[in-house]
Parts: structure tokens; C-alpha cells; sequence
């Protein structure tokens, strides 16, 4: 059973709606794939040789809400949130485990970036640009791409979840 529940995005809404509720739809369903599993299972590797969990995703999509949100669309220069196992430069890995983090500490972490990135984008329009990689990239390519880049990672956590407990759907 879950306690999460998931906004179906609207069938008819205009862009920047539909490019939101997507991207919320594709959050919860993260949230979703964690809820109701205890730390260790949470910390368990999908199949070996790969050590992908699903508190390594939290911690990944943590790292990549704050890369595109605030490194790149609002220029911040802010650390990595997940210690040494995190990309020193500062871009979104964050799939290692430490001991020193748990689930809750890395949820927390998550949520507070997703709502960073909501207060980041609520001024900004679609068409607003910032410099990337020597040009320039719209908040509607970051919404796009953030939404590709955790429809991957749901997949991976819907294989990684089934393999834990055998839920699957979502």
C-alpha cells in the first residue's frame, strides 16, 4: 500500500501546465517506488554487478533537480549535496551510499530541491534562457529533459523495486 499519491496531469492544459504536471507525475512516482520500504531495502542493489538503489536514485534525482535548477538556470554555485561520493565539480551524481546518509535525510534533501526548483521557475518564462555549455538553454528544454531524465530512473526503479518485493505497476 502506498501513502503517496500521484496528480494525474491534466488531459487538456496549456504548456508550461502540462510540462509541470508531468514533471510532478514523474517525481511522485519516485516517491512512489521508495514508499513502504525499510532503510535496508532501500539501500539494496538492483542485480550484481550494479550497485543502483533506489536511495541512490533520491540521492541522484536530489543532485540533478539541483544542477539544471539552480546551477544552470539561476547561475548558484552550490556544492554537491551528497558528500565525496558525489561528483567533486558539483554535477548530478549522487548515486553512491554512505552510511552517514539515510533515507529520510536524502529524502529530505530531494524535496527541499524540487521545491527550490518550483520557487526557481515560478517568475521564469518558458522561453527564458540561461548560458549553457556556450550557448543558450530554455526553461522549457530543462522541464523536457527533467522529464526524461526521471522517466529513465523510474525504470530503473520499477526493476529494482520488483526485484526488492516483487511490486510492480506504478
Amino acid at each position: 500500500m502506498t501513502t503517496t499519491e500521484r496528480p494525474m496531469p491534466s488531459l487538456n492544459a496549456d504548456e508550461r501546465t502540462n510540462l509541470e504536471s508531468w514533471l510532478d507525475f514523474y517525481r511522485t512516482t519516485l516517491a512512489m517506488k521508495c514508499d513502504g520500504l525499510t532503510e535496508e531495502q532501500l539501500r539494496t542493489a538492483s542485480v550484481p554487478p550494479s550497485p543502483l538503489t533506489l536511495l541512490g536514485l533520491v540521492q541522484h534525482m536530489a543532485e540533478v533537480e539541483r544542477n539544471w535548477f539552480r546551477r544552470v538556470l539561476t547561475g548558484e554555485d552550490v556544492p554537491a549535496n551528497h558528500g565525496p561520493q558525489a561528483d567533486p565539480a558539483g554535477h548530478d551524481g549522487g548515486f553512491g551510499l554512505s552510511d552517514s546518509i539515510c533515507f529520510e535525510t536524502a529524502q529530505a534533501t530531494w524535496q527541499a530541491e524540487i521545491a527550490r526548483a518550483r520557487a526557481n521557475c515560478v517568475t521564469r518564462g518558458l522561453e527564458d534562457t540561461s548560458p549553457f555549455m556556450g550557448g543558450e538553454v530554455s526553461l522549457r528544454w530543462i522541464y523536457t529533459h527533467m522529464t526524461a531524465e526521471y522517466a529513465r530512473h523510474n525504470g530503473h526503479a520499477d526493476f529494482i523495486r520488483e526485484r526488492i518485493d516483487g511490486a510492480t505497476g506504478v
